[in-house]
């Protein structure tokens, strides 16, 4: 009786008769009837259920250990269908049961064919389980893929890239993949592969680019090109870890200008804008970054004013986050003036939902310790709409908009525009506190300095 019938039933495939005929096979001494066996549960892989799979897997992998060329074959291709079923489930056992140091040994020595299965199977274990990225490292996997990517072809490549992706994610690979010169490789597959993979190779090109010396080889080996485009084409978690990646190697003086004349204004402006909390936070960090070169002050701060002038709360919102960041800026001080954004923050005051009109009011208060902004704040009528909220309910609202008027009023310029707040208790208290706290500070600060002129009386090296 034919083998493939003896697992037939009325309802289909009787599925734990068809392991057990499967292990009957193998245990006999026909090499050909265990090759067709073998591909015969490949093929039908995809619909059996996963525990007759899991039982089966150490049966594959000694197979796979074994000396018979045409019986590996089969075995690579069907652990391979095992590992990419959707769900992944099975390759953490295959892992388990020793596949991967079998697969490291076969990899050299075999033909191209089994070595593009034997790839694409590695490549599914350890796409998405650490203790298999960790078993090949620790077999030498990280030495013998890069051997490979050194002579691959084209079609071979790809599954390479998704298994260094994979590698990267160790600290124990981070710390020697430049030496071993991986790195150009890493930064490929960042362009190259499955979107998950490139995501993978962004993360480990950030947590890389932490360390200066190797900020430097990333931008020369053309990091910022590749997140570019990761960050435009990418979904909604690949654009996140891009923008981090990128935001990191940014955070160079000398690659300020070379990111922004990228295109990556506009990308982080879609982030600031997008629905992710994390999004808007990664977006604000790296536009202070790159705000400290003044030209991309007067870009970013072009793109903030276009959002102030939109319709969405939110975006306003992250906008108004990163002027209130960029008014500490000495050169921002003409830069915001000449933007525009005043006005539209005095708008906000007035009509803004209750945290954006907090913001706002932040930031104002901020600017309004240089002159320039204060002419721009009195051209925009804010001297009414700040005593107005004076008498607010909000504690915040009346706090920063008495830390404004005092700024007027310190003004000779606008001491007289601003008399009315002295009438308000609040202003008196708003006043009376800031002055003690400004006191404060000035005393620490000579304090501070008086200890430093002692020590270095005092100090018998210094005399």
């Amino acid at each position: 009786m034919d083998w493939k019938q003896m697992i037939l039933t009325d309802a289909g495939i009787d599925w734990d008769q068809a392991a057990h005929v499967y292990e009957s096979i193998i245990a006999c001494e026909d090499e050909t009837l265990q090759v067709k066996a073998t591909l015969e549960l490949a093929r039908l892989s995809k619909d059996a259920p996963e525990p007759v799979l899991a039982s089966l897997v150490p049966i594959l992998v000694d197979l796979l250990g074994g000396s018979h060329f045409m019986i590996q074959a089969a075995a690579a291709y069907a652990l391979c269908r095992l590992a990419c079923r959707a769900d992944g489930n099975l390759c953490p056992r295959i892992g388990q049961f020793g596949a991967i140091p079998l697969i490291l040994r076969l990899l050299p020595e075999s033909n191209d064919f089994i070595q593009r299965t034997l790839l694409k199977c590695l490549s599914a274990i350890v796409a998405f389980d650490s203790p298999n990225r960790v078993i090949l490292a620790r077999n030498g996997g990280l030495e013998i893929i890069l051997d490979l990517l050194a002579t691959c072809t084209d079609d071979m490549k790809r599954y390479l890239l998704e298994i260094l992706s994979a590698l990267a994610m160790l600290r124990e690979v981070r710390r020697v993949i430049i030496n071993l010169g991986g790195l150009p490789f890493l930064l490929e597959a960042v362009s190259s592969g499955k979107l998950f993979s490139r995501t993978r190779a962004a993360q480990g090109i950030g947590l890389l680019g932490v360390a200066r010396r190797v900020r430097h080889m990333l931008v020369d080996l053309g990091a910022i090109p590749a997140l570019i485009q990761l960050l435009h084409d990418g979904d909604a978690s690949s654009k996140l870890i891009a923008g981090n990646a990128l935001g990191i190697i940014s955070s160079h003086f000398d690659y300020l200008r070379p990111v922004v004349q990228a295109g990556a204004i506009p990308l982080y402006v879609e982030l600031l804008k997008g629905p992710e909390p994390l999004g808007k936070e990664i977006a604000e960090d790296v536009f202070c970054v790159l705000a400290v070169a003044e030209e991309n002050a007067v870009l970013i701060l072009e793109e903030l004013v276009r959002i102030l002038r939109g319709s969405e709360e939110e975006a306003k919102s992250a906008a108004v986050d990163v002027l209130w960041d960029l008014s500490g800026y000495k050169h921002s001080i003409s830069v915001v003036r000449q933007s525009g954004a005043i006005p539209l923050l005095i708008e906000l005051l007035q009509n803004g939902n209750g945290d954006l009109r907090e913001k706002a009011a932040g930031t104002i208060a901020q600017l309004s310790y240089e002159g320039v902004n204060r002419e721009a704040m009195v051209e925009a009528g804010a001297i009414p709409v700040l005593i107005d909220l004076l008498r607010c309910d909000s504690e915040e609202l009346r706090e920063y908009a008495g830390e404004t008027l005092i700024n007027f009023a310190e003004d000779p310029l606008y001491h007289e525009r601003v008399s009315g707040a002295f009438e308000i208790p609040s202003f008196l208290a708003i006043q009376d506190r800031l002055s003690r706290i400004r006191a404060s500070d000035e005393h620490t600060v000579r304090s501070m300095r008086l200890m430093s002129t002692e020590h270095f009386i005092s100090d018998p090296e210094l005399i």
